[in-house]
């Protein structure tokens, strides 16, 4: 990658983390007397963002004699895992969660490398079965469950 890229991606996140953490702070901040609230996730989520983008930002002056390579740029694979993105947005209330995020993985899986479908298929099944069940039943939260059709 070139530093100049770097600079202007350092910045970009910068930015995006900040906003986590300004609009972490408009959600509530605990329920039922807990410590623990909705808004420690995304405030955190922000300071690494803000942290992670000033030590890319820093790193890019650190290595100013240094050029990168220059790489291709891949549009194939990103747009087909836009597409992905968007299909499992729109899917996810009807379809459930459990198959949306297993489709949506295992596609995104043979996108950077199709010659192992096996062990796609594999890690797309046990990721989302076992987030499904420890967020469903153990934390006792709700995701869309199963379609009425399945």
């Amino acid at each position: 990658m070139s530093l100049k890229f770097d600079r202007i991606a350092s910045v970009a996140f910068l930015a995006v983390g900040v906003l986590f953490i300004i609009g972490s702070k408009h959600l509530a901040s605990s329920s039922y007397g807990s410590v623990v609230g909705p808004d420690i996730f995304p405030f955190i989520l922000g300071i690494l963002l803000v942290l992670l983008s000033i030590r890319l930002f820093y790193e890019t002056f650190m290595g100013s004699g240094e050029q990168g390579t220059k790489e291709t740029l891949q549009y194939k694979p990103f747009l087909i895992i836009a597409v992905a993105t968007l299909v499992y947005i729109l899917t996810l209330e009807t379809v459930g969660y459990v198959i949306t995020t297993f489709l949506f993985l295992f596609v995104c899986f043979q996108t950077m490398e199709r010659s192992k479908w096996i062990s796609s298929l594999i890690i797309s099944a046990c990721f989302s079965g076992m987030v499904y069940f420890l967020f469903v039943e153990v934390l006792k939260g709700t995701l869309p469950g199963w379609p009425i059709w399945f």
